[in-house]
């Protein structure tokens, strides 16, 4: 089971944080990459939780936690690509993975952002023991 609790998304920043603490006037969040901890002020950036965070689909919304479980599950046949190929490659894997998403509401920079949140993870070992 993945678990993306606490784990933040936070705009402007390329990297994804640990929440480590929460303020009145922002959070403090630890980078993931480099495991320093900083303050950001809710005043100057949106903070989104990857545990609230979906995909949309014709019929509902499928959490980001069960995409990356679907993108794991059809690794073997149809590898998970980088977020820097090519558009038209990023929608037709999309396409084949999860033929249910939405077209019209999922844009390719959300996918785009959902293939980069994936490999970040994934590097960082939170889907070892999902592939096992």
């Amino acid at each position: 089971m993945i678990n993306l609790d606490k784990i933040i998304a936070v705009s402007t920043q390329s990297s994804l944080f640990s929440l480590v603490a929460s303020r009145s006037n922002g959070l403090i969040l630890e980078d993931l990459s480099n495991k320093k901890q900083n303050f950001f002020s809710s005043r100057i950036y949106q903070f989104s939780p990857l545990e609230s965070i979906g995909i949309y689909t014709l019929t509902d919304t499928i959490p980001l936690k069960e995409v990356y479980e679907i993108f794991i599950s059809k690794n073997e046949t149809n590898p998970i690509p980088l977020h820097n190929i090519p558009d038209p490659e990023i929608k037709s894997y999309f396409e084949q993975v999860l033929p249910q998403y939405d077209p019209y509401k999922v844009h390719v920079k959300d996918m785009k952002k959902c293939l980069k949140w994936y490999h970040q993870l994934n590097q960082l070992g939170y889907f070892n023991e999902v592939k096992e």
